[in-house]
C-alpha cells in the first residue's frame, strides 16, 4: 500500500515538474499559433483587396491568398516549435522523406495540381468563356486546382481533370459565339432583296448582337438553289435559342414575302431510239 502511494506521489511530482517546466512554453506556443492565425487572416484580407484592384481571376486570387496565409502560419509555427525546444532539422528531413513517398503515390493528383497552376497563371480561358477541349465543349463554370467544370445547354456538367487540358489543342470561343446558318433560295430570287429581309430579321432579334456585325452573303451556287450564309453573333447562353428563332423567322418571312426555298430537284429526259 505504501509503495503504491509512493508511486502515485512520484507521478504527481513528475507531472507537476513537467507542467512547471513546459507549461509556460506550451502556453506561449499556443499564443504564437493563435497570433499567426490572426496575422495570416489579416495578410490574406490585405492581399485580397490588392488583387481585386489588379483585376485577377477569382481562382488566382483565392490561390494566392491561401498561399500567403499558409506561409504566415508556417512561419509562426516554426517560432512556436523553436519556443518548445524542438529540433527542426531532423523534423524537416523526416518530412522530406515522407513527402517523397506521398508524391510517388499521388502522381495523378499532383499532375492535376501542376496543370491547374499552369491554367490559373497562364489563363488560356476564363470563367464564362465557351471552350472546346478534349472532345468536350461547354461554358467554363469553374476553374480549380484539380479540375475544370464545363456546363452544357442541357444543364449537365462535365468535369475535366486539368492534366487532360494542358498540352491539348484548345478552342476558346470567348463569351460570344457565331451562328453558322444557311438557307437556299431559287435562282430566280432577287438576292439583294432577300439579303435585306434577312438583315431586318437579325436586327429585330433581341439575342443577335449588333457588334460584331452579322456576316451575310452568297456562299454556294448549288444545283437547284443559291445558298445564302447567315452568320450573326450571340452570347454563349443564347446560342441554342437563337438558332431556332432565326431559322423560324426566316422561314415565316420568306413564306410571307414569296421567297421560294426550292426542294432538291433532279430532271430526267427520256430519249427515243430514233433520237
Amino acid at each position: 500500500m505504501d509503495s503504491s502511494l509512493q508511486s502515485l506521489d512520484q507521478v504527481k511530482a513528475s507531472a507537476l515538474d513537467m507542467a512547471v517546466r513546459f507549461g509556460p512554453k506550451l502556453m506561449v506556443a499556443i499564443i504564437i499559433l493563435a497570433a499567426g492565425y490572426m496575422v495570416g487572416r489579416w495578410v490574406g484580407s490585405l492581399l485580397e483587396r490588392l488583387l481585386v484592384r489588379l483585376k485577377l481571376e477569382v481562382p488566382v486570387r483565392a490561390l494566392l491568398v491561401r498561399i500567403a496565409q499558409i506561409l504566415v502560419l508556417g512561419l509562426f509555427a516554426i517560432m512556436a516549435l523553436q519556443n518548445l525546444g524542438i529540433e527542426l532539422l531532423p523534423l524537416i528531413a523526416g518530412l522530406g522523406v515522407a513527402g517523397a513517398g506521398v508524391a510517388l503515390a499521388m502522381q495523378g493528383i499532383l499532375g492535376n495540381l501542376a496543370a491547374g497552376l499552369t491554367i490559373i497563371f497562364t489563363r488560356p480561358f476564363h470563367v464564362g468563356d465557351y471552350i472546346s477541349i478534349a472532345k468536350e465543349e461547354g461554358e467554363v463554370l469553374d476553374i480549380s486546382l484539380f479540375s475544370t467544370i464545363l456546363g452544357h445547354t442541357d444543364q449537365s456538367k462535365v468535369v475535366i481533370p486539368n492534366r487532360k487540358i494542358v498540352g491539348e489543342i484548345l478552342h476558346n470561343y470567348g463569351r460570344i459565339r457565331q451562328l453558322n446558318l444557311a438557307v437556299g433560295v431559287s435562282y430566280g430570287t432577287d438576292i439583294d432583296r432577300t439579303l435585306s429581309l434577312i438583315t431586318d430579321i437579325l436586327q429585330a432579334n433581341s439575342r443577335v448582337l449588333r457588334e460584331p456585325s452579322p456576316i451575310l452573303g452568297v456562299t454556294r451556287l448549288a444545283e437547284s438553289s443559291v445558298t445564302i450564309s447567315v452568320k450573326p453573333w450571340v452570347n454563349v447562353h443564347d446560342y441554342e435559342a437563337a438558332v431556332g428563332e432565326v431559322n423560324k423567322t426566316i422561314l415565316e418571312t420568306f413564306s410571307a414575302q414569296g421567297v421560294v426555298i426550292p426542294l432538291p430537284q433532279c430532271e430526267f429526259r427520256m430519249l427515243g431510239r430514233d433520237q
